[in-house]
């Protein structure tokens, strides 16, 4: 399997910083791992470097219109699980749900441990039972595992799920899903009554502080699931030589993108092999966004939806339109 030492080597070599079969000094491997570290950070704000939505599911609390996200969060997971090298098994799940890049932390589990790839876990719902992929390889016996998201940098898009009517009963066939507008800050600010009571959320604002980003909910609500859709964010990688795992395409873009960051520290490239990296690294990156590119979603409900007096369908629960 791929690790950060094989890329470094081999954007030395594209740029002529090594010769064929040459291996980078501890100084130079490092310099450039740093720099490869900082560059798949960057990614994480091209929305079209990124191949995959975290789904972030936590339950409503009845009175509780704000939440924090991000290691150390109140949004998370609990589960039962072992791991074995790389590979995280989970036998049983508490709460919350599974997803990549989540952060762990438990009895015997390597500080900085990560969710990084699915393996039999993925499955038709994003908290299957299974094994998943851990970015440290390490050994821990089964224990319960906390898990935390990453702290998002936006929200693309969000819906809550209802799962008792009314009266407290369970709905047939596992409850009913409605959509939920994104706010910005200006249209949150407009809400008069921040803390009206209503039978769910119709609306959520994110602030992205940091270390914690705040979710904020409207109306005040009295049940419900959240299901907030997010880019998921690279994780860097912790040491030299950890696995990478990544879709097609990647490892020649991170290849030929750390071979143009690393031009002018060592300042032996040609002129033709400037042109010739600079081609290569703005091709790997463009097939990637080609890839992962998304056509333009025709316009289904209002975005302002808190603010109109459009009905829903909230009547089958709460037996009436609420004002």
């Amino acid at each position: 399997m791929t690790s950060p030492i094989d890329i470094i080597s081999s954007a030395l070599k594209d740029i002529g910083a090594l010769a064929a079969g040459e291996t980078p000094d501890p100084a130079a491997a490092q310099d450039a791992f740093v720099m490869m570290n900082r560059m798949i950070d960057q990614w994480s704000n091209e929305q079209m470097m990124v191949y995959y939505k975290t789904e972030i599911i936590f339950p409503i609390t009845s009175g509780q219109t704000q939440y924090t996200i991000g290691p150390g969060g109140e949004i998370g997971a609990n589960f039962t699980g072992s791991i074995v090298n790389n590979v995280l098994t989970v036998t049983a799940i508490t709460s919350g749900a599974i997803a990549l890049g989540m952060t762990l932390t438990g009895t015997g589990i390597t500080t900085g441990t990560k969710i990084v790839g699915f393996a039999t876990g993925a499955g038709g719902n994003v908290n299957e039972l299974g094994t998943y992929l851990l970015n440290i390889s390490q050994t821990a016996a089964s224990t319960s595992i906390n898990a935390f998201y990453q702290r998002p940098l936006s929200i693309n898009s969000s819906f809550v799920r209802i799962n008792t009517n009314s009266n407290g009963t369970p709905i047939i066939n596992g409850g009913l899903d409605y959509p939920v507008a994104v706010l910005n800050l200006e249209n949150y600010n407009m809400i008069g009554l921040k803390t009206l009571n209503g039978p769910w959320p119709k609306a959520v604002y994110y602030q992205p502080s940091d270390p914690l980003g705040n979710i904020f909910v409207w109306p005040n609500p009295s049940q419900g699931e959240m299901h907030l859709f997010c880019d998921t964010l690279f994780s860097n990688y912790v040491t030299i030589n950890d696995p990478i795992i990544l879709p097609q395409g990647y490892e020649m873009a991170l290849e030929w993108c750390l071979a143009e960051r690393l031009m002018p520290s060592y300042g032996k490239a040609s002129a033709t092999q400037i042109q010739m990296v600079n081609a290569f690294a703005a091709q790997g990156k463009s097939t990637i966004k080609r890839t992962n590119m998304k056509p333009v979603q025709n316009s289904a409900y209002q975005d302002a939806i808190l603010t109109s007096r459009q009905r829903d369908a909230g009547w089958i629960l709460s037996g009436g339109f609420f004002r």
